[in-house]
């Protein structure tokens, strides 16, 4: 397979240029860490964006930081953290589910698009993107969005880069915004709660007026690791709802204290407090209870994202008819599922459940051979369907970047 190392924008579109020219569809990658996720896709051709690994500019004073798409996410986390400040929506570290090593680059998060437990307050990946350099599959370089927080050029082609997997163009360079770490965090953990009744709970804190930033629930399993951030919240293999508080520590103190008053019809309230609290998120957000180490290690998972109202009745019949374990984010808004393995990764059961409940569901993590005959992200209705592909052509008309990564008929 040739490896494509480019040194600039410039380089990037002669690459893309040459890939039209020859037919030859090019996969895109920073370091590779989310190489597993999507289809495989039919290409003798890497375009490596590792070498754009630049901060351009960071005005920690006006929120915002510049970088090109192949700097380590690690490098810049650490940046901001030195100034106090953090990417507000919590990108996932997909490393541990996947089982590969490092955690990506800037380009590889916003085009994966993942976002953590502090979306239902913060937003996600595009809502953090503020403009985008980047190398369409014309081979033209274009410029989307700009470098303040309120943009007025109209509708930003930059959000469309979220999520898209690198389907449609090739960024160069983000600006994002960047926001002040709170100064406290606490969560309150309810112990013992079934999944309906900890969907009640959750939805209880998030419709309070105390700013509840994360709510998740674990329920009783016995794949639960016995070690880590998450084996000490409840008794071993007890289930577990977290409730998260983040601000001014007087504020928090205060609103814990409120908050735990209103759930106390659902039970005692336990609280874990600033590093034990955040250890616990960050679990959570990568979802460590399905580590490719774990006792989980070689099954299926999936994302599955529904109205938070369904999420607990849906993930307990999930787990309940598949033998399978599920965790709650968001309220049961966004549920993980890893279910016993199979040829088709149970897709027709868990799509079926999830198109009845009103929601969607992505592959993140299967075998290679189940990717390339199980559609890994959620089938989109005729309309739906048509308009992607019609935004696809405009971006890249002859399919050059990252051919087949999302459609499996593309893939095949």
């Amino acid at each position: 397979m040739d490896t494509l190392k480019v040194r600039d924008a410039r380089d990037v579109e002669q690459v893309v240029r040459a890939a039209i020219a020859s037919d030859q569809p090019l996969e895109i990658i920073g370091h590779g860490t989310r190489r597993l996720i999507g289809h495989p896709m039919a290409t003798n051709a890497v375009l490596d964006l590792s070498g754009l690994n630049a901060v351009s500019a960071y005005e920690p004073n006006e929120l915002i930081i510049t970088v090109q798409a192949g700097a380590p996410l690690a490098d810049v986390q650490s940046l901001i953290d030195s100034k106090n400040q953090q990417f507000a929506f919590e990108p996932i570290d997909t490393s541990a589910l996947l089982g590969v090593p490092g955690n990506g680059t800037i380009g590889g998060m916003i085009g994966a698009g993942l976002a953590g437990p502090r979306r239902i307050k913060a937003g996600g990946a595009r809502d953090h993107l503020l403009g985008a350099h980047a190398v369409s599959g014309f081979g033209d370089s274009f410029k989307t969005g700009g470098r303040v927080v309120k943009n007025v050029t109209g509708y930003d082609l930059c959000k469309l880069l979220a999520g898209s997997w690198g389907t449609l163009a090739v960024m160069t360079e983000v600006t994002l915004k960047v926001m002040p770490k709170p100064e406290s965090e606490r969560t309150l953990v309810l112990a013992g709660l079934d999944d309906v009744t900890a969907n009640r709970a959750m939805t209880t804190a998030l419709g309070s007026p105390y700013d509840v930033s994360g709510a998740a629930h674990l329920p009783n399993s016995a794949f639960r690791p016995a070690t880590g951030a998450l084996a000490g919240l409840a008794a071993q293999g007890r289930a577990a709802t977290l409730l998260r508080l983040e601000g001014i520590a007087a504020s928090v103190a205060d609103r814990a204290g409120s908050l735990a008053k209103t759930l106390s019809p659902f039970g005692s309230v336990e609280t874990l407090q600033d590093a034990a609290s955040a250890a616990a998120w960050g679990a959570i957000r990568d979802v460590e209870p399905f580590a490719a180490s774990g006792a989980l290690g070689a099954w299926p998972v999936w994302r599955i994202v529904c109205p938070p109202a369904s999420g607990g009745a849906l993930g307990q019949a999930l787990a309940r008819d598949s033998g399978g374990d599920v965790i709650y984010d968001w309220g049961g808004g966004l549920i993980w599922a890893a279910l016993p393995p199979k040829p088709d990764a149970r897709a027709a059961l868990v799509r079926q459940r999830v198109e009845a409940a009103g929601g969607h569901a992505s592959l993140l993590r299967a075998p290679e051979e189940t990717r390339r005959n199980v559609d890994v992200f959620h089938p989109q209705a005729g309309g739906l369907a048509a308009l992607s592909q019609r935004v696809r052509n405009s971006f890249d008309p002859k399919i050059i970047l990252n051919r087949g990564r999302m459609l499996l008929m593309t893939a095949t």
